[in-house]
């Protein structure tokens, strides 16, 4: 008896990939061109919440950013390797959580990919801030990556858990 498409967990993990990968594209597009923001620089959403138009060309927190046009080549043949790598991973895993996840980071990774390659740089633009503390500005793409890595650890803690209540 074959399970249905949408019960495997690489179909739930592809799913997940398109659906940030879109989210994240989809968002760039209507900032760069519906709100404008490249000309705006600044729009206040909330009293804790910008978007905030940064063009980043490095990676993660602007780490590496000195290294130009050979950067940009550089982060996108890591990214890419790294989501076939992942690829791999969300078609061997049996979890569905897991495929999830690892599609999140894949979409997002992806995502970042793509606008290294049209625009020569990351397009961020969400920008946290409250009683005088400022987080980075980041992305879809990014919130995807970061909120995904975190249920993956806090599967990890919780199957170590199980596994030593056993």
């Amino acid at each position: 008896m074959s399970t249905p498409l949408m019960r495997r967990p690489f179909s739930i993990g592809f799913l997940v990939l398109m659906l940030s990968l879109s989210a994240d594209q989809l968002s760039k597009y209507w900032i760069l061109y519906g709100l404008d923001l490249p000309d705006r620089v600044s729009v206040k959403v909330l009293p804790f919440l910008n978007f905030t138009m940064v063009w980043n060309h490095a990676v993660t927190f602007g780490m590496f950013g000195g290294l130009g046009n050979a950067g940009r080549v550089l982060f996108s043949v890591i990214a890419l390797s790294v989501a076939c790598g992942l690829l791999v991973w969300m078609a061997r895993t049996p979890s569905k959580l897991t495929a999830a996840c690892v599609g999140a980071i894949t979409g997002g990774a992806i995502g970042n990919v793509i606008d290294r390659v049209r625009y020569g740089a990351v397009v961020d633009f969400i920008h946290a801030h409250a009683f005088g503390w400022s987080w980075y500005v980041f992305n879809v793409a990014d919130s995807a990556i970061v909120c995904a890595v975190c249920v993956l650890v806090l599967q990890s803690v919780f199957s170590d858990r199980q596994q030593q209540a056993s």
